[in-house]
């Protein structure tokens, strides 16, 4: 296959490879999905397309929580007592990247000293390259890939940005929220929304002197959950404490994912869930590429860049600005159609 590049290998051995679970492949298949050459995009695409019989069947976990709630700690606690139980483990973890070099931690493999060497996981630290929400351009094609391989339990932690949480708990089936003690002020720095979107919340570093103010902190997480959501809810968000030091309580918190997954199932909603995320993937990857065609238009780019600056300074309101922004844009599109210089 003439013109993919170094280091790129044929479909027939990514594919293979994957589903193999090769390590070696699996990363240089995510290295694939990730790149922005054209026909680096085609590849991976053509790789999906044939990988996809073999996707859908993994139970897709997010895991939230602010800076020090435990998130790495914790998910290699479950991850290796899930691994120890015969489940293989694959860990999407998103690092933050920097705005200016671009440059990200990729610490988790660091702060998951024993997950990392565990035959039966698979970590992936991938930089989110400044993407809105700090979730990885490409962490759903990843999570694809992932099940292909045979992993059956997917953990995608959160960068704790704010906005990541939303767009984490769009791709995964059950969407888990640490916290600590102290929730009278960790209350405080939580957004409303972070809060709505959790499905099962958990007090972490439950342990020596912490345990009592642990159970006091559930209890109170536990009624702001009961005043946010209503009386009468579907599922009543579960908050219960664990010490991922110990060990103690990991096991509880992965009994009630399960015991969510039964409910949900059940009353298809779980199905449901995916279509809409599905459905919501879709129309992202449409936005995204038309976005990525406007800026390809140097007219329309250029008319974009003016907009910016005159909604910048307050010249122009953003609804006028977007209007020119599209017409300058269906401009170029119909040059480009007739043959017009812009597209060159």
């Amino acid at each position: 296959m003439a013109g993919r590049g170094r280091g790129v290998l044929s479909l027939e051995a990514y594919e293979a490879g994957v589903r193999a679970g090769e390590r070696g492949v699996m990363g240089r298949a995510i290295t694939l999905l990730e790149s922005t050459r054209a026909e680096h995009e085609v590849l991976a695409q053509a790789l999906l397309q044939r990988l996809m019989p073999a996707t859908g069947g993994a139970l897709r976990v997010g895991i939230t929580g602010v800076p020090g709630a435990g998130k790495s700690t914790f998910i290699e606690a479950l991850g290796t007592m899930l691994t120890g139980q015969g489940h293989r483990v694959a860990v999407l973890a998103v690092d933050p990247s920097s705005a200016r070099s671009g440059g990200s931690i990729l610490g988790d493999k660091t702060r998951m000293a024993r997950l990392s060497v565990d035959p039966r996981a698979f970590i992936r630290p991938s930089p989110s390259s400044c993407t809105l929400g700090g979730v990885a351009t490409k962490t759903r094609e990843t999570m694809l890939l992932c099940e292909a391989a045979g992993y059956d339990v997917v953990l995608v932690e959160t960068v704790g940005v704010g906005q990541s949480e939303t767009m984490v708990a769009g791709m995964t089936d059950v969407f888990l929220m640490l916290m600590l003690t102290g929730a009278g002020d960790e209350l405080q720095g939580i957004k409303r929304g972070v809060m709505e979107m959790a499905d099962i919340a958990v007090i972490n570093k439950a342990d020596g002197d912490n345990v009592v103010p642990a159970q006091a902190a559930a209890q109170q997480v536990a009624g702001a959950l009961r005043m946010l959501h209503g009386s009468g809810s579907a599922w009543e968000v579960p908050v219960l404490t664990c010490s991922s030091l110990s060990g103690e309580g990991v096991a509880a918190v992965w009994s009630m994912v399960q015991h969510y997954r039964e409910v949900h199932q059940a009353n298809g909603a779980w199905a449901a869930r995916r279509r809409a995320q599905d459905r919501r993937w879709m129309w992202d990857l449409v936005e995204e590429g038309l976005r990525r065609e406007l800026h390809a238009r140097p007219a329309a780019a250029a008319a974009a860049a003016a907009a910016e600056v005159a909604v910048t300074e307050g010249r122009e309101p953003a609804p006028l600005a977007a209007a020119r922004v599209l017409r300058a844009f269906k401009e170029a599109l119909v040059a480009g159609a007739m043959g017009g210089g812009d597209e060159g």
